[in-house]
């Protein structure tokens, strides 16, 4: 009997004509929609850049920040310029990534004989993130090779990306330490019951759970950096916007700003969408990072 029930063919699985109208009204709500936003979208920009094309000063502005001629002219020295911003970027976060885990930890030990390096932390924390990061750039840009210390470069880019890690690990350690502190105790104390030590706890237990946890605000305090490292122009560093400034001299047209904008946002942009699927890839609701 059974052999017989085996060797007997099997019927394709089809859906009952009910499910084909629901799968048929979901596509055609689909299709809809997409037709409807399409179209808003369509209209908005239409309104907005008709607003702009008649306004009064449109012409001059077109010449002044749109010529073409300008902008493939300026494009080489902008685009040397983002060559700069990009290695500046990478350095940095590496360094970043470095104190601010320093940090975080420093500011998780526990007991009285750590209260000295955890108010040192908490010093530290506090002092960067009231200080504006445009403030610290100039301290340090320009009170940095004044003092001539022994050892430590004078180039203003040296100073200034020095300027970024310490103003940008102050943000990334706190989003280190609500990690590392969203982890449960008990997961701490499993790791101490299998005779781990408080480093080998942390290590092994604590800090692979963390950093997983933390991985979307570090993507976008990551995007930030992208940003923020144009700032250095400001002491002289030949970056993209310098370049773009230094384009924008020869004849006062204002293109080559715009050129640095749209690179900019070539950075930016698609590292900020990566970082809106991951979250919504693993389900993160927590906190943002520094934007």
């Amino acid at each position: 009997m059974t052999d017989r029930v085996a060797a007997e063919p099997q019927e394709a699985w089809r859906p009952s004509s009910v499910q084909l109208e629901r799968d048929e009204w979901r596509r055609r709500r689909t299709i809809r929609s997409a037709a409807i936003a399409a179209g808003s979208t369509l209209f908005l920009l239409g309104a907005i850049g008709g607003a702009v094309v008649s306004s009064p000063g449109w012409d001059r502005v077109r010449e002044t920040y749109f010529s073409w001629d300008k902008a493939v002219s300026s494009f080489p020295a902008v685009l040397d310029g983002l060559w700069l911003n990009i290695r500046v970027m990478v350095v940095c976060w590496i360094l970043i990534l470095l104190l601010s885990l320093t940090v975080a930890v420093v500011r998780t030990l526990r007991g009285p004989v750590a209260f000295p390096l955890r108010l040192l932390g908490t010093a530290y924390v506090d002092v960067f993130r009231g200080l504006p990061l445009l403030l610290v750039i100039f301290l340090l840009g320009f009170g940095g090779p004044a003092l001539s210390l022994q050892g430590l470069p004078t180039s203003p880019l040296f100073w200034g990306g020095a300027a970024l890690v310490l103003s940008y690990s102050a943000y990334v350690a706190e989003v280190f330490r609500a990690g590392i502190e969203s982890v449960h105790p008990s997961q701490r104390l499993a790791g101490r019951s299998l005779g781990l030590s408080y480093g080998q706890t942390l290590r092994h237990v604590v800090l692979p759970q963390a950093w997983r946890r933390v991985i979307p605000p570090l993507m976008n305090d990551l995007v930030s950096l992208q940003k923020d490292s144009g700032l250095i122009a400001v002491l002289g560093v030949t970056d993209a916007i310098r370049k773009a400034q230094i384009e924008t001299a020869l004849d006062f047209n204002y293109t080559p700003y715009v050129v640095a904008g749209v690179l900019f946002c070539c950075l930016t942009i698609p590292m900020a969408r990566l970082t809106d699927r991951y979250a919504r890839k693993k389900g993160y609701h927590g906190a943002g990072g520094h934007l």
